[in-house]
């Protein structure tokens, strides 16, 4: 049973494999924000993957965040979420990451519990080799 309140916490050293310079989606060696949205939605499926029923997963669906600080190569982050609404298969977290300096981002995240076998046979049939 998944009930709100569940909390899930992550951690990661900045390197230069997670920048925005490296990643595309800028020119300076910071935390990249798409990396800062990847290390929120691990949180949270990390969080509650103990709690799914065998052939289950969580499929991320919908991300609302602000990225407001910048963070340097060596510094270490993480990430906070709280599990705040529980509607049926969809789940609800609120999320913060930080640096050693402070809050670098926060916001919402929805995730849908699936049936990963079945889930991954839809997304199958619609590949290119199968039409």
């Amino acid at each position: 049973m998944i009930e709100t309140g569940r909390k899930g916490h992550l951690e990661q050293v900045v390197d230069t494999t997670v920048t925005a310079d490296r990643i595309g989606s800028g020119l300076v060696q910071v935390f990249a924000t798409p990396m800062m949205i990847a290390l929120m939605e691990r949180t949270c499926n990390e969080s509650v993957v103990p709690l799914l029923e065998a052939g289950q997963g969580t499929v991320g669906t919908h991300i609302d965040v602000s990225h407001c600080a910048a963070t340097p190569v060596g510094m270490r982050v993480w990430c906070d979420s709280v599990l705040t609404q529980v509607e049926g298969r969809k789940l609800t977290f609120s999320v913060k990451a930080y640096d050693e300096c402070g809050l670098i981002g926060e916001g919402t995240h929805e995730r849908f519990i699936i049936d990963t076998r079945r889930f991954q046979d839809k997304v199958d049939a619609k590949s290119p080799s199968a039409h």
